[in-house]
């Protein structure tokens, strides 16, 4: 494999995201269901998409988090929930969002301390040692 041009180099401002436009259009972009590419897609690590593109909003969050609530209604799941975020610029607004979510519906919720940055593996591994510790499957992997 040949070595990328720009390897070891800063990245140009001209190939950099603009982190503040993403943040507001993932409160202000608005997603059309009639349009396949503004639909909430999930990829091998969960939703995948950019605000920018109105792929991924605070609509979807509300409404995934939303639907993972009337799940753990429907199913009886008591535990807590397990939520981390990750160091993509959108994490933080998606987990305030979810945050909002969850205590409406009065989950509990267990977050890394210190609001700090959390491997999926890490937060699996938590609700594994939860429910190993209370002898069933009450967790449920939730990970921005």
């Amino acid at each position: 494999m040949k070595l990328h041009e720009l390897a070891g180099k800063p990245a140009p401002r001209s190939i950099l995201e603009n982190i503040p436009r993403l943040i507001a259009s993932y409160y202000t972009h608005t997603p059309d269901v009639s349009q396949a590419a503004h639909r909430v897609s999930f990829g091998t690590s969960g939703h995948r998409g950019s605000s920018l593109k109105t792929s991924f909003n605070e609509a979807h969050i509300l409404a995934v988090c939303q639907a993972i609530c009337a799940y753990r209604k429907a199913e009886k799941i008591r535990g807590p929930l397990f939520l981390g975020m990750d160091t993509h610029a959108l994490s933080e607004p998606a987990f305030a969002s979810a945050i909002e979510v969850f205590a409406a519906n009065k989950i509990h919720v267990l977050i890394q301390q210190g609001l700090r940055y959390t491997p999926t593996p890490v937060i699996s591994h938590a609700i594994l040692t939860y429910n190993s510790k209370i002898g069933g499957a009450e967790g449920v992997l939730t990970a921005w």
